[in-house]
């Protein structure tokens, strides 16, 4: 174990919500960390990641786009254990690829294409997302019973929430989670993690995306809460995973001897109604969204125990993921 916090690895999106915590951890257990970045030129950022203990001497950032995947080449030259967190929100124009899903998916295949012929890749490790494992039934007739790594997204989903980036954003995520996953039939160790919403505290001077969407039933902040009803109807219940148990998670993935394929990361399985009533009893200054307390009582079970199975525990339970989102919300003045 100790021998391999001497190596390289290199994480993509550095700057994000989980790329920036997850920096922060390798920095911590003693890795040498390849960061990229969209630019360097945005000092907000680049100031974070080198705040950092470690930093000044483990950790190179890299320039690198994800609408310009040639760009990943030199963070991975070198490296042994490859995250690859960064995702594009929107569509960014003036680039060759007609919309974010064929970037996402051409930047997959570009960096595993990379990895693979590297010569010193051992594992690479996709920050998947469970919007790609949803329980619905390809016939629109409901929910399976459970939700496991077995489950895929029906691409002809209908969701009364639906907006088109969403859609997109699942689409992308589900392609390219299929696309990484081809290198581990191909002699490369592949691990995705289908990370749940993600909440509690953050490096980040604002609030993540996921962790508004968890306290949207609190701010009544439109976009997302719709989000969050969104994601409710696409999974039956929400899954919810706290921040340190993602970092940690990918971390595992990195230091257990041999690993591969598919994996839900997600400590609890909850419905929009179970958080509203949680912060309605333990947070009674906050006005809740009283729509949110209406339970449709849906009986999904959550199946996934591979990645407990392989040995991984969970820190965090419900309790800890929403108490650390309000937290990380009074700390950035939203609530």
């Amino acid at each position: 174990m100790e021998e391999k916090r001497t190596c390289k690895v290199c994480v993509t999106g550095g700057a994000g919500y989980i790329g920036s915590s997850l920096v922060k951890s390798l920095l911590d257990k003693g890795y040498t960390v390849h960061a990229t970045l969209r630019t360097l030129e945005d000092e907000s950022k680049v100031g974070l990641l080198k705040s950092f203990i470690g930093a000044d001497k483990r950790l190179k950032l890299f320039e690198a786009d994800i609408y310009r995947a040639e760009e990943y080449d030199k963070a991975i030259e070198g490296c042994e254990f490859v995250f690859h967190v960064a995702t594009p929100l929107l569509h960014s124009d003036g680039f060759q690829y007609k919309n974010r899903t064929e970037a996402t998916v051409a930047a997959v295949k570009k960096i595993g294409i990379t990895c693979f012929k590297s010569g010193t890749v051992k594992r690479l490790i996709y920050t998947a997302s469970v919007v790609a494992a949803s329980p619905l039934k390809e016939e629109g007739s409901g929910f399976k019973d459970l939700m496991d790594e077995t489950c895929w997204t029906p691409l002809n989903f209908s969701n009364p929430y639906t907006e088109q980036y969403l859609r997109d954003y699942v689409e992308s995520k589900m392609l390219a989670e299929e696309e990484m996953l081809k290198f581990g039939k191909q002699g490369l160790e592949v691990v995705t993690l289908c990370c749940a919403l993600v909440g509690g505290h953050t490096f980040l001077p604002y609030i993540p995306a996921s962790t508004a969407v968890i306290l949207s039933v609190l701010t009544h902040e439109e976009t997302s809460y719709n989000a969050l009803k969104f994601l409710e109807e696409l999974m039956g219940k929400i899954p919810i995973v706290h921040i340190e148990d993602v970092c940690e998670a990918h971390l595992f993935s990195m230091e257990v001897a041999s690993i591969n394929g598919r994996f839900l990361c997600a400590s609890s399985f909850v419905s929009t109604a179970d958080i509203s009533t949680y912060y309605q009893q333990n947070f009674p200054e906050f006005n809740v969204n009283q729509q949110c307390l209406n339970d449709p009582k849906r009986e999904i079970k959550w199946g996934s125990k591979k990645l407990v199975e392989n040995g991984f525990m969970y820190k965090y339970g419900t309790k800890e993921i929403l108490d650390d989102s309000v937290s990380c919300a009074r700390k950035n003045d939203i609530l």
